[in-house]
């Protein structure tokens, strides 16, 4: 079953985003080769009356893609000129390559409030429930009910925030600085306790974090967008933590990972599945727009660059370097998920 749930959950998160890219390019008249769902050797295909398209089911669930007339260097002398992605507007091949990160933006506010309308909106509030004895919290006199306000120098913005913060320190000592339930700001110096649990190596300042849910539809639509903002904000703050090495490369997930995750979170039920895919659109949407070869964000630069030289940058040196970049975004996949299994095995 963690299997099934791995290929809808991955799949549904790839649907989408390469659906968002097709969608614009049939909206602007481009000639789409082929809509596949995973990468591979094909297992099946078929066709719509009327649509020159081929939908495609592919054997590794890992990736999509949609093929269009006009990406590579040569001009198909099958496809009409104006079917290639390469005669269409500057605004129209913009929206085709930033839709496929929108539509899983959008999908994820869909799920998230999906969830809240489920289980009520958490307030994202970072608040402090109880402290445990024998732990630096207890014996600092860490008041329970305050709120979070800033560990060390960073200013704590949500509970999303305060789990990427407290991953980034990584069992240092620590002042934390609260907000009481006077109105008091207090700081408390806290020093981790190294503990082992399920063979990993675990650090406990002694504090646990509450959650209030509010209910209502609106609250779960707000919750919704709130959310997928709160998340997206975190994702960029991984990406900068690590460029500067707060974080390391160890600590991401490929796909070995996220069939891990995804048994786990099955385990509590069908909607802790619906807030992962959220989760992971989320994730897909930032790394794709990110402005690096081979994501959708490099194809975007090469447009920016376009608009700013007033003329398009040589389709084959585009194409030579989004192919590098193909190279290495393999190669970090493939040193992930040897990271993933290792972590696995330990």
């Amino acid at each position: 079953m963690t299997l099934i749930y791995f290929i809808l959950v991955l799949g549904i998160t790839i649907l989408i985003h390469e659906f968002g890219h097709f969608i614009f390019a049939k909206k602007a008249g481009v000639h789409c080769y082929e809509f596949s769902i995973g990468m591979g050797p094909r297992l099946f295909k078929w066709n719509r009356k009327n649509d020159e398209t081929d939908y495609s089911i592919r054997l590794f669930p890992i990736g999509g893609y949609v093929s269009m007339a006009g990406e590579s260097i040569e001009m198909d002398p099958n496809v009409p000129k104006n079917k290639h992605l390469q005669k269409k507007t500057w605004w129209q091949r913009f929206s085709i390559m930033f839709a496929g990160v929108l539509f899983n933006y959008l999908l994820a506010i869909v799920c998230f409030t999906i969830v809240a309308l489920k289980t009520g909106a958490p307030t994202n509030v970072p608040y402090i429930k109880e402290v445990s004895e024998g732990y630096s919290a207890y014996e600092e006199q860490v008041p329970v009910d305050s709120i979070i306000t800033k560990i060390n120098d960073t200013n704590i913005i949500n509970l999303d925030h305060l789990s990427l913060v407290i991953t980034s320190v990584n069992g240092q000592d620590i002042n934390l600085t609260v907000k009481t339930k006077e109105g008091n700001l207090e700081t408390y110096a806290l020093t981790p306790k190294k503990e082992e649990e399920n063979g990993k190596t675990v650090y406990r300042y002694g504090f646990a974090i509450g959650t209030e849910y509010e209910k209502g539809f609106f609250k779960a639509i707000k919750y919704g967008f709130t959310k997928m903002f709160s998340l997206f904000y975190q994702m960029i703050l991984i990406i900068g933590y690590l460029i500067t090495g707060k974080l390391s490369l160890g600590s991401l997930s490929g796909p070995v990972g996220i069939y891990s995750i995804v048994g786990e979170s099955a385990k509590a039920g069908l909607i802790n599945l619906v807030y992962l895919v959220g989760y992971l659109c989320v994730n897909v949407g930032v790394i794709n727009i990110i402005p690096l070869p081979a994501f959708d964000g490099g194809h975007i630069l090469f447009l920016i660059i376009e608009k700013i030289k007033g003329k398009p940058v040589s389709q084959k040196v585009e194409n030579t370097i989004h192919g590098i970049g193909m190279a290495f975004l393999i190669l970090l996949m493939i040193a992930i998920s040897i990271n993933d299994i290792i972590k696995l095995i330990k």
